[in-house]
């Protein structure tokens, strides 16, 4: 009839059934699916082309079941982050996962991608909340969540699809981890004369044994792009305890110890974070530039704390090309943490800030695989990392195309998951 037809297909299955009658139409067909969650993804991977089909999941949005008994959540993929938060706090329950595009987020998305929260050294990451999952293969298999807190019988398999960007399958629904709300929380700020003074003092609380549910430190650039009043060059501490009272309020105190010479500035850092967790860095960073030939962007990088210095400078370095850079870091661990550095720019032509907003990139995976860091500690890979994965994965490189294989032989989903086809 000469209308224009779609360059890409949507479909929004609303069941179980429909979603194998679609994955098996697609297999027959030679069509490529690509489930989306809340398309709130900020490295790109749905990267959907002419011709391939997008599942939008949108539709399994029920939250099933609440046993707060054994405080397990049973919901579908669809279902918001933030609407499920909400259901969970009304019955004086968290599931603990606040990433800062929570608003705009589903489970489903938040699982694929191998999320992480800014409580996350306090309740863990997404996989530390998964008990088990419910998916349909690629050839229309349906595999339930597997019984029990946890079971030696195999590896958890489940596993695998944290993180896979819709490679190996669809998921359905999640049983989640809750945890009950703390009885009290309390937070304060601290200024530290330079970042090295911070980053002990993070490194001393976590393997003092505290989990803080909150621990950001920024740089002297993030710092005064906060709007916090200190000395130049120095950086603050944004912390929060949290539990029973006497347990917080002790944990605080020791936090208060380590911090050693720092300046206490009281709860107010505090309660200006918590006001703003959810307001986008890179929404507030677009404030700052001139559309016309325009870009920002952020990267989130995790190191052992030994790293963290040199990666810092030399990240920023990388980044600075373009006049903004930043960092701060968080999602502490024991270990090490994650520098999450928001960068910008500006160029007289559209050539000219892409080539800009390249170097920017390549300069910080650079930095980052010759230190010994990852290149992605939350945001997943998606297509702005793919040509950096096998460097990072190396022989694991091999276990992941052999899963994908065996799982989705015919290449049915997503095909351009973790540096899969360009």
């Amino acid at each position: 009839d000469g209308a224009q037809r779609p360059k890409v297909l949507v479909a929004r299955p609303a069941g179980r059934e429909q979603v194998i009658a679609i994955l098996r139409w697609a297999a027959a067909n030679g069509v490529a699916v690509t489930p989306m969650g809340g398309a709130t993804g900020v490295c790109g991977a749905l990267a959907p082309r002419v011709g391939e089909l997008v599942l939008d999941m949108g539709g399994f949005d029920r939250i099933l079941d609440l046993d707060e008994t054994n405080l397990v959540c049973r919901c579908e993929s669809g279902v918001n982050g933030l609407v499920l938060e909400k259901h969970l706090n009304e019955r004086g329950l968290t599931l603990g996962h606040f990433p800062s595009s929570l608003p705009g987020t589903t489970v489903g998305g938040l699982l694929a991608t191998r999320s992480s929260g800014q409580e996350s050294s306090h309740y863990g990451n997404v996989e530390d909340m998964v008990e088990g999952l419910a998916v349909v293969l690629p050839d229309g298999t349906f595999a339930a969540p597997r019984p029990g807190p946890r079971s030696a019988v195999g590896p958890a398999l489940h596993q695998l699809w944290l993180g896979s960007e819709g490679a190996f399958g669809v998921i359905l629904g999640a049983a989640l981890r809750v945890h009950r709300l703390p009885e009290l929380v309390v937070g304060r700020g601290y200024a530290f004369s330079d970042l090295v003074a911070g980053l002990e003092t993070m490194r001393a609380v976590m393997q003092s044994g505290i989990r803080p549910l909150v621990m950001r430190l920024y740089d002297p650039e993030d710092t005064g792009f906060n709007g916090y009043d200190v000395p130049a060059g120095g950086c603050v501490l944004v912390v929060a305890t949290a539990g029973l009272t006497e347990v917080a309020k002790a944990e605080a105190n020791a936090v208060k110890r380590f911090a050693g010479g720092a300046a206490d500035l009281g709860e107010a850092p505090w309660i200006r974070w918590k006001d703003h967790r959810f307001s986008l860095s890179a929404e507030r960073l677009k404030a700052l530039l001139d559309p016309p030939g325009a870009y920002v962007d952020t990267i989130e990088l995790a190191a052992p704390w030994t790293v963290l210095p040199s990666l810092h400078a030399r990240v920023k370095s990388a980044i600075a090309i373009g006049g903004l850079a930043l960092c701060h870091f968080s999602h502490a661990y024991q270990q090490g943490c994650c520098a999450y550095f928001s960068f910008g720019g500006s160029a007289d032509s559209e050539a000219e800030a892409r080539a800009a907003y390249g170097r920017a990139w390549e300069g910080a995976m650079t930095a980052a695989l010759e230190l010994g860091a990852t290149i992605s500690h939350h945001h997943g890979t998606g297509q702005a990392r793919a040509r950096w994965v096998a460097d990072e994965m190396g022989g694991w490189m091999r276990v992941w195309r052999a899963v994908k294989e065996g799982i989705d032989p015919k290449g049915t989903l997503n095909p351009r998951a973790l540096g899969g086809t360009p």
